[in-house]
C-alpha cells in the first residue's frame, strides 16, 4: 500500500513539472546514407562484446567498427527489422519471411544460418520479424501472428490470439502484448496475463521498462507513459505529455545512473531525456539540435554512454558522456561566440549579436545547468570582451565600452569601439579601436571613459606590468611598451623583428604568472631587460617549442591553456610524465571550431572551461576529460592478401574460438591490413602504431591512418600488431594477427635436397670438366708454345729480312750517292774533254792561219794529248765506277782480257747510257770514231748482230749482282 501511495504521489508531482533544457549540448555525430552502405531506414541495432555495432537496415545487416561500414544482405534480400547479439558470438536477425543468425567462422567472416527451414508447417508461415529477445531459456522472435522460441535445439511456436504487438525483456522477465489479451508474461513455457486493461483501453505499447519497486513503465504510441503496479495502469504525467501525444512515442530506454532518466524516441519529434521520477525534461534532441531526422526508430546506449539513434533516414550518435559540449545561447546555431564571464551567479556569453545570460544553480559542471538564456538590453551588435574587474562587469562592444548591471548595459564611452579592459592602478584601462581609454573606479556606477593622449593605435591586446608600464601587441606592427600616467602616454617603444621578435605580424601579449609573454608564430617570447630584446621564454619555450600560438590563459590550478592553429590545448602541471614534470593535452574535438583571429579561452575552474567558437560556445569539463576517459581499444578489421587474385584472410569478426592460422602460398607477397578503434566517444582523438614482427624493426610512428600495406614480403612467419592511443597518452593492448608465407617450390626442403644433390653433381661435373679443361689448356699451352717458337722464328727471319732490306736500302742509297758522284765526275770529264777539244780545234784553226811554223805548237799539242789521255783521271773514274757497279770493269776485264783501256772506257760510258756525242767528247775522238770503236768492241766481245751491246753490258752487270743476292 505504501508503494502504491508513493507511486501516486510521484505522478501528481510530475504533473506540476515544467520543461527545461540544460545548456550543454553534447556533440551529435551524423552518419548519412552517403557514409554507410545501406538504405535510409534502420530499425534496430546492437553491439557485440568486441564493440562492433550491428544495424538492422532495409538493405541487410550493417556493421560498424568505428571506422568502416560493411553490408551483409540476407539470402532472400529482404528488409531486416531486428538484430540482437548473444554472448556466444551469434548475431540473431529478424527479416521479412526469414530469421536466423550470423556466426563468425575461423576466418572472421560472418556466415548466415537460417532458422526458417525449422518452420515446416505451412500454417506457421509468417511475415516480418519485428522483435528479438534473448533469455536464458533461449531466443524469442516476434512476428505479428507468431512468437518463435528457439532453445538452440528445437523451435516452439506461440500463435497470437489476435496480434502480437510488442515483445520485451524487462527485470529478468519476458513480456509481450497481444491485442486481445493485453500484456502477457512468459513463465514456465506459457504466456500468462499480467494486465488486461491494456487490451480494453486499446493501448498500443511501444516499450516496457523496469520502473523499480515492482513497477513497470509502459510507453505507448499515442497515450503517453504509464506506470503499472499490481496489474493496474497509472498515467505518468510529464512535461512532454503534449509532445508525446502529438509526436507519438516509438521507442524508449532507461538511462543514467540507477536508471534515473528515461530516453524517449518519438515518431516525429526527435528524442527526449526526462527525469524518471519527476517527469522533467532534461534535454531534447531534434533537427534543431543536430539530428538528421525527427523520426527515431530505435534508441541504443553503449558502455561509454553514447546514445545511438536509428532514424527514418540516417543514423545519429549523441556523445552524451563527453566532456566537451556546445552551448547555444540563442538556442540555434547561428551566433559566433567571442567571450564569456561568470558574474554574480550568472553565465554571460558575448556573441556576434549581443550578450546572453542565464542564471546558475548548484551544478559544479555548468553544462548540466538548466538554460534560461536571455539577451541583455542594449547589447545588440558585435561584442568583443566581457571582463570582471572588482564588482563591475564590463563589456567591450563595437559601439564602445559598457557596464552590465542587471538586465541592461550602460554606455561608458562612445568615443570608439572597445576591445578589452585591464585593471590599472586606481583606474580601468580600456583598449579601443583608436587608442587607450581610462575609466576611474571612484564609485558605483563607473565614471565615463576618458581618452589617453599620445598614441592612437588599435590596442586589442593589453598586459599591465605595473602601475605605469603597459604592453600591447599590434596585429601587424609589433609590440608596444608604453609608460602611462594619469590620462597621458608619456613614452612608448615599438619592438619589431629587429628587436628579437620572430615577425612583425601575429604577436599576442598576455600576462601570465607575473610574466609578460608574447605568443608568436614561433613559440612564446619574453622581454629581456638586460639586452632590451625579446628572447624565447626560458619557462614556456622549452615546453611548447616553436609551435604557432594565438592565445594563452592560466587557470586557477596553474595550468596554462593555449590555442595553436585553431586547436585548444593545455599544459597540465598536475599530470607529470616520466620525462618532464608536465603533460600537454590537445583537444582535437575542437580543431577548426575556434574563431580564427579571435581565439578565446576562459578557464573558470577545472570543470568549466569555455572556448569561443564559430557556432556557439564550447564547454570543457577538464576534470572529467582527464580522469573519466574510456581506455582505447583496437580491432583488426580486415586482412587481405594480394597476388594474381586477392584473397580475404580475416573478415574482422572475432569467432568464439581462435581464428585460423593462414599459411599463404608464396605468390601472395602483398598484404593489406585494416584496423579501427570501436571507442565511439573519442572520435578523432585516436592514433595508431603498428609493427609487423618478422619484417619491421620496431613500432611505427603514431598516425591517424587506419590501414597499412606490405608488399614483396619474403617467406616466413609474421605477426601484425597494432595499438591505439588517445590524446591523453593512454595506449591500448595490441591486436595481433599472425600468418605465414610459404616458401616457393624452389625454396622447400625437397627443393633444398635437390639443390644439394645438384650441387654435388655440379661439383663432380666441374671436377671432371676442370680436369678436361686442364688437359685442353695444357695442350693449348703446348700449341701456343710451338706457335710462339714459330712466331719467334718468323719474327727473327722477318727481322733479318728487314735488316737485309735496310742494308739494301742503305746500299741503294750509297749507290745513288756514288752514281751521283760518278755522274758528276763523268760530267766533269765530258766537260773538260769538250773544252779541251774546242781549245784544240780553235788552236788548230789558228795554226792554219798563222804563218809561223807548226812546230812552235807541237809542245802545246802534246799537252792536249796528255790531257786527253790522262790515266789518273781514268783510274779515279774506274775506281768509282766499280764501287758503284759491283766491279763491273774489273769483272769485264777479267772475262775479256783483250779489252783495251779505250774499250773499257767505251763499255763504262755505254753502261751509264751516254750518247755517242758525249762519248766522243769524253774519248776525244769523233762520232765516227765512236762508231768504229763500238764495232771493234762487239768483235772482241763476240756479240751477234741481234744482241744489243747495251743489253749485254747490263746482263754482265746482273751476273755480277746475282751471286751477291743469293
Amino acid at each position: 500500500m505504501n508503494k502504491l501511495f508513493l507511486l501516486v504521489l510521484s505522478i501528481l508531482w510530475s504533473h506540476l513539472a515544467t520543461a527545461q533544457q540544460i545548456i550543454g549540448l553534447p556533440p551529435v555525430i551524423n552518419y548519412t546514407r552517403q557514409q554507410y552502405p545501406g538504405g535510409g531506414q534502420t530499425w534496430d541495432l546492437d553491439m557485440d562484446r568486441n564493440g562492433i555495432l550491428y544495424f538492422a537496415n532495409n538493405e541487410g545487416l550493417m556493421t560498424f567498427n568505428g571506422h568502416s561500414w560493411k553490408l551483409l544482405p540476407v539470402p532472400n534480400h529482404t528488409r531486416l527489422r531486428a538484430v540482437r547479439t548473444d554472448k556466444d558470438g551469434r548475431i540473431y536477425i529478424g527479416a521479412q519471411d526469414d530469421f536466423g543468425y550470423y556466426l563468425p567462422d575461423a576466418d572472421g567472416v560472418l556466415r548466415y544460418t537460417s532458422l526458417k527451414p525449422v518452420v515446416r508447417n505451412r500454417k506457421d508461415q509468417f511475415a516480418d520479424i519485428w522483435d528479438i529477445v534473448i533469455d536464458d531459456s533461449g531466443i524469442f522472435f516476434r512476428s505479428t501472428n507468431k512468437i518463435f522460441h528457439y532453445d538452440h535445439k528445437t523451435l516452439r511456436i506461440y500463435p497470437a490470439q489476435a496480434e502480437w504487438q510488442v515483445l520485451r525483456r524487462t527485470g529478468g522477465q519476458i513480456y509481450a502484448q497481444d491485442a486481445a489479451r493485453g500484456l502477457l508474461r512468459f513463465r514456465n513455457g506459457q504466456w500468462e496475463s499480467v494486465c488486461t486493461a491494456i487490451a480494453s483501453q486499446r493501448v498500443l505499447v511501444r516499450e516496457i521498462l523496469d520502473g523499480g519497486q515492482d513497477t513497470l513503465l509502459i510507453c505507448t504510441l499515442k497515450h503517453g507513459l504509464f506506470k503499472m503496479y499490481g496489474g493496474q495502469l497509472f498515467p505518468f504525467r510529464t512535461a512532454a505529455d503534449a509532445i508525446f501525444t502529438e509526436k507519438q512515442i516509438y521507442c524508449a530506454k532507461n538511462w543514467g545512473d540507477n536508471d534515473r532518466q528515461l530516453l524517449v524516441g518519438t515518431s516525429y519529434g526527435g528524442c527526449y531525456i526526462i527525469n524518471s521520477a519527476t517527469g522533467h525534461i532534461i534535454q531534447r534532441f531534434t533537427v534543431d539540435e543536430g539530428l538528421q531526422h525527427n523520426s527515431v526508430l530505435k534508441i541504443f546506449t553503449d558502455p561509454a554512454k553514447n546514445i545511438w539513434l536509428t532514424l527514418d533516414n540516417g543514423i545519429d550518435m549523441v556523445r552524451y558522456n563527453t566532456a566537451v559540449k556546445q552551448i547555444l545561447p540563442d538556442g540555434k546555431r547561428y551566433l559566433t561566440s567571442y567571450t564569456a564571464a561568470i558574474f554574480k551567479e550568472q553565465l554571460y556569453i558575448g556573441t556576434s549579436d549581443g550578450v546572453f545570460a542565464t542564471p546558475l544553480g548548484t551544478q559544479k559542471d555548468l553544462s548540466f545547468q538548466e538554460g534560461h538564456f536571455r539577451r541583455i538590453g542594449h547589447t545588440q551588435g558585435q561584442v568583443w570582451n566581457l571582463s570582471q574587474i572588482d564588482a563591475h562587469l564590463l563589456m567591450g562592444h563595437h559601439e564602445g565600452a559598457f557596464e552590465i548591471g542587471g538586465q541592461d548595459a550602460r554606455l561608458l564611452s562612445k568615443l570608439t569601439g572597445c576591445w578589452l579592459f585591464r585593471p590599472f592602478s586606481s583606474h580601468i584601462l580600456a583598449g579601443g579601436y583608436n587608442g587607450l581609454q581610462l575609466i576611474k573606479k571612484n564609485g558605483t556606477p563607473l565614471a565615463s571613459a576618458a581618452r589617453v593622449r599620445g598614441l592612437f593605435e588599435s590596442f586589442r591586446f593589453l598586459a599591465v606590468e605595473d602601475d605605469s608600464i603597459v604592453w600591447s601587441s599590434h596585429p601587424y606592427r609589433g609590440v608596444f611598451r608604453m609608460h602611462v600616467e594619469e590620462d597621458s602616454l608619456l613614452q612608448y617603444t615599438l619592438f619589431t623583428s629587429k628587436n628579437g621578435l620572430p615577425s612583425d605580424y601575429n604577436n599576442f601579449v598576455f600576462r601570465i604568472r607575473n610574466r609578460t609573454l608574447i605568443a608568436t608564430q614561433a613559440g612564446v617570447y619574453e622581454y629581456d631587460t638586460g639586452s632590451k630584446r625579446f628572447v624565447p621564454s626560458p619557462w614556456l619555450y622549452p615546453v611548447l617549442k616553436n609551435i604557432p600560438l594565438q592565445h594563452l590563459a592560466e587557470d586557477a590550478s596553474g595550468n596554462i591553456w593555449f590555442v595553436s592553429d585553431k586547436m585548444p590545448g593545455v599544459i597540465d602541471f598536475h599530470k607529470p610524465l616520466p620525462e618532464h614534470p608536465y603533460s600537454i593535452v590537445y583537444f582535437p574535438e575542437l580543431k577548426g571550431q575556434v574563431v580564427s583571429g579571435f581565439e578565446f579561452l576562459y578557464p573558470y575552474d577545472d570543470e568549466n572551461i569555455f572556448v569561443g567558437a564559430e557556432k556557439g560556445m564550447y564547454h570543457i569539463n577538464y576534470k572529467h576529460y582527464r580522469h573519466s576517459r574510456e581506455l582505447p581499444v583496437v580491432l583488426i578489421g580486415q586482412v587481405s592478401a594480394h597476388g594474381s587474385k586477392d584473397s580475404l584472410l580475416f573478415g574482422g569478426y572475432h569467432p568464439p574460438g581462435k581464428h585460423s592460422f593462414k599459411a599463404m602460398p608464396h605468390a601472395f607477397s602483398g598484404f593489406h591490413f585494416e584496423y579501427a578503434s570501436p571507442v565511439y566517444s573519442q572520435g578523432n582523438t585516436i592514433s595508431y602504431s603498428y609493427r609487423l614482427a618478422g619484417f619491421d624493426q620496431g613500432w611505427s610512428e603514431w598516425s591517424v591512418k587506419t590501414e597499412k600495406d606490405y608488399t614483396n614480403l619474403p617467406h616466413g612467419y609474421y605477426a601484425f600488431s597494432v595499438r591505439a592511443r588517445d590524446n591523453l597518452g593512454n595506449v591500448s593492448r595490441p591486436a595481433v594477427y599472425a600468418f605465414r608465407i610459404l616458401p616457393a617450390w624452389y625454396q622447400t626442403g625437397i627443393a633444398m635436397g635437390l639443390y644439394v644433390l645438384s650441387a654435388l653433381a655440379l661439383l663432380l661435373w666441374a671436377y671432371i670438366y676442370q680436369k678436361k679443361k686442364f688437359i685442353r689448356q695444357r695442350r693449348r699451352y703446348q700449341q701456343k708454345q710451338e706457335q710462339l717458337i714459330l712466331r719467334h722464328r718468323f719474327e727473327k727471319e722477318q727481322r733479318e729480312k728487314d735488316l737485309i732490306s735496310l742494308q739494301n736500302e742503305k746500299l741503294t742509297a750509297e749507290v745513288r750517292f756514288k752514281n751521283k758522284e760518278l755522274a758528276t765526275a763523268t760530267m766533269y770529264l765530258l766537260h773538260r774533254g769538250k773544252v779541251l777539244s774546242n781549245i784544240k780545234e780553235e788552236l788548230l784553226s789558228a795554226m792554219k792561219k798563222l804563218e809561223s811554223p807548226a812546230g812552235a805548237f807541237k809542245k802545246v799539242m802534246r799537252l792536249f794529248e796528255e790531257a786527253e789521255n790522262n790515266e789518273e783521271d781514268w783510274e779515279q773514274f774506274s775506281r768509282h765506277f766499280d764501287e758503284v757497279h759491283n766491279n763491273f770493269l774489273f769483272q769485264l776485264k777479267r772475262r775479256y782480257p783483250e779489252l783495251s783501256t779505250t774499250d773499257l772506257k767505251l763499255c763504262a760510258y755505254l753502261r751509264i747510257n751516254l750518247t755517242t756525242k758525249e762519248i766522243a767528247q769524253s774519248l776525244g775522238i769523233s762520232v765516227r770514231g765512236v762508231e768504229t770503236s763500238r764495232y771493234r768492241l762487239r768483235k772482241k766481245l763476240e756479240l751477234p748482230a741481234e744482241v744489243s751491246l747495251y743489253d749485254f753490258l747490263l746482263a754482265v752487270a746482273d751476273d755480277q749482282v746475282r751471286p751477291a743476292q743469293s
